[in-house]
């Protein structure tokens, strides 16, 4: 797991899963993981799964070649609206991209510790080998 600034702003969580010490052998598969996650932890509603790979070709957008799937899974945390600005980080989205023999799982760091435990250790536990 790493845990760096994209584009050097953005903090994000990156988890890096071959698929030989992943169950899973699809994106797919591991949306649904992930759908399974959200829906197993109180509070935490799931809002919908976005095939970012089929978009970008769509719209004859650019796609680094060795992604072979890439899907984000969105979903909310949102125990409480303290102010209007909080808006800008909500809600969640966990990126899956196929890469051939690996998986990069990807997700903004959330300003809630317990929010970002949950998705650092959902991740991880894609590893069972």
């Amino acid at each position: 797991m790493k845990q760096l600034h994209f584009q050097e702003k953005y903090p994000i969580t990156v988890v890096d899963v071959a698929k030989s010490e992943c169950r899973y052998q699809s994106a797919e598969e591991i949306a649904a993981y992930f759908r399974d996650c959200i829906a197993n932890t109180p509070r935490v509603h799931y809002i919908g799964t976005f095939d970012h790979l089929a978009h970008t070709r769509a719209i004859g957008g650019e796609v680094a070649p060795a992604i072979t799937a890439a899907i984000n899974v969105v979903f909310c945390f949102g125990h409480a609206l303290p102010n209007p600005q909080v808006l800008a980080v909500r809600p969640r989205s966990i990126g899956i991209a196929d890469m051939g023999d690996h998986f990069v799982i990807s997700f903004m760091d959330a300003p809630m510790k317990p929010a970002n435990d949950a998705m650092q250790a959902w991740a991880l536990a894609l590893r069972d080998r």
